[in-house]
């Protein structure tokens, strides 16, 4: 599941915001989980290690630092360099916003091999549940499926539940750029499914990828399945608050600050997604034309405005997704705010029909798989509005609004 699914579950969110008093006590009187941290977890182990690395006799740069300085770095180097700091800093080059996407994709396969080969052995160990060997099992799987040819692995992370980014398209020459950000129970093990395909973010993202080589078959298009931020696990605290999103929106502006190329950006934000980019907007990069929200609890402001974004900001709901039903309020920092497809916000908004419920939205034949594809290749004139009229494509004139180009 990666998003608020189910309505009976609408009863558990108006309990959350009605006893707000109750839980920011709870939330600030220690009752939280011990975590062992005698050790550094992969990710945190591989950029340590990459502090104290040298190349060519000199220090590697900071790995937090700007993307543009990075790439520099990078491009300094020969081809068998970075082949070098690929393998000895898999977890460290993966996921380091500047390095060419390529090396990142190179460096995440070996991680993903060294993490499968971390599973095989749990599912094996007699200290484990029989649970945790299950889930060990699963995790494997998982590992092994990203490790195919044809996965494009942009960023990935094992510890704790997991966290991923898949590329569908080529990034490096794309005139347009697509992501997609998921919400609820996204993590490892969720970012595919089986069954309910639609409903995770490698099937949502699939979904416009294809939908968008229909809608401009000669714009070259990438789409990015966006799951590399720790979302909230159902529908308790972490979901009622912006936490998971304030780390959310840090970690996914340095991503897209991290792309190469100038093509222009497109948003697509599913359930506590919205809150991500909503928390996002004001430091986007300005190649980031469009925030489109589906399924929102809202995106922490009460109007569009607020977000202080130069992208145009649109919003669809379907006619029976449950998600219309959550109090839109923000009260001592429980709840996410306004309603963004209520009329007073000011975000354009969109035809939904047929979509699927609340998981639903990027179903094949439906206008909101339809729509977000118009907006990912800048088709804005082709995009269905849900009032009568063209109330969403108003104002929309010029190169902006001439569709495919």
């Amino acid at each position: 599941m990666t998003s608020f699914d189910t309505s009976p579950h609408l009863n558990a969110w108006r309990a959350l915001l009605a006893l707000a008093v109750v839980f920011v006590m709870l939330a600030t009187t220690g009752w939280t989980a011990l975590r062992n941290q005698r050790e550094a977890p992969p990710l945190q182990a591989s950029l340590n290690a990459w502090g104290k690395g040298r190349m060519a006799g000199h220090r590697l740069p900071d790995p937090q630092s700007a993307p543009a300085r990075l790439a520099r770095f990078f491009a300094s180097l020969t081809e068998g360099q970075r082949a070098a700091l690929a393998r000895r800093y898999p977890l460290a080059v993966g996921n380091m916003n500047g390095a060419p996407v390529a090396l990142r994709y190179r460096a995440n396969r070996i991680a993903l091999e060294q993490a499968r080969e971390v599973e095989r052995k749990r599912v094996h160990d007699s200290r484990l549940t029989p649970a945790g060997q299950a889930q060990a099992v699963r995790r494997t799987e998982r590992l092994a499926a990203l490790m195919r040819p044809d996965r494009h692995i942009l960023a990935f992370d094992p510890s704790g539940s997991g966290r991923v980014a898949e590329v569908f398209g080529d990034l490096r020459t794309a005139d347009r750029v697509s992501v997609v950000v998921p919400g609820v129970d996204t993590d490892l093990l969720t970012f595919q499914r089986t069954h309910r395909g639609y409903a995770a973010p490698v099937g949502m993202a699939r979904s416009l990828y294809a939908a968008e080589r229909e809608a401009a078959p000669a714009t070259r298009t990438a789409v990015i399945a966006w799951a590399d931020y720790t979302a909230p696990s159902g529908l308790g605290m972490d979901a009622a608050t912006a936490m998971r999103a304030e780390d959310g929106a840090a970690r996914l502006n340095a991503m897209l600050r991290g792309l190469p190329g100038k093509a222009p950006v497109s948003l697509f934000c599913h359930s506590y997604g919205s809150v991500v980019c909503g928390l996002a907007a004001p430091a986007l990069p300005r190649r980031v034309t469009d925030i489109a929200v589906a399924g929102s609890p809202g995106m922490r402001v009460e109007k569009a405005s607020q977000l202080d974004t130069s992208a145009q900001v649109w919003a669809m709901r379907d006619a029976d997704d449950w998600i219309q039903g959550v109090p839109y309020l923000e009260v001592g920092g429980l709840g996410h705010g306004a309603d963004p497809v209520a009329s007073g916000f000011g975000a354009r908004v969109l035809s939904a029909r047929e979509a699927k419920g609340h998981s639903g939205y990027f179903e094949p034949g439906t206008d909101s798989l339809r729509n977000f594809a118009e907006i990912g290749v800048g088709a804005y004139r082709a995009v269905s509005c849900a009032h009568e009229g063209d109330v969403c494509r108003a104002g929309l004139s010029g190169a902006v609004a001439t569709g495919r180009a």
